[in-house]
């Protein structure tokens, strides 16, 4: 029984070693807290971007262990749903910053003057089915 439990608690260790040290070289490699404190100016603020970060992966791993119920208001999950929605949607924004997505797809497409117009329909789509999802998939 003892080796069971040293073996559950080594693979849990190694596992989510694994996937932080996954998420620390994403973030690194995308440059997401430097180009973030370099937009909004706030660069003297960046090691409490660093500790949001933190903070906020391991509430997020103690939240998926104990799998919480919150009680709160449903007036709470707005602002809570638009924070996720900009982070994640400043994450797509680093990772196609870095990969120079869009312009390469303008130029297959065969609409270089009109990338706007590429990134608004992305932009909508995305808003649309994050809408969709929530008020059709969510309720029924």
């Amino acid at each position: 029984m003892t080796i069971k439990v040293v073996g559950v608690i080594f693979i849990g260790l190694a596992g989510g070693l694994a996937v932080g040290s996954g998420f620390v070289a994403f973030l690194t490699v995308l440059g997401i807290i430097p180009r973030l404190t370099q937009l909004s100016k706030t660069m003297k603020m960046i090691r409490y971007y660093e500790w949001a970060v933190v903070l906020g992966a391991i509430s997020g791993a103690m939240a998926t262990l104990r799998d919480p119920i919150l009680g709160i208001s449903s007036l709470f999950l707005i602002p809570l749903g638009l924070t996720g929605g900009i982070f994640y949607g400043m994450l797509a924004g680093a990772l196609t910053e870095v990969l120079n997505v869009f312009p390469v797809l303008a130029k297959r497409l065969g609409i270089d003057g009109k990338i706007i117009i590429l990134i608004m329909a992305i932009v909508l789509g995305k808003i649309f089915g994050s809408i969709f999802q929530w008020v059709y998939l969510v309720h029924h």
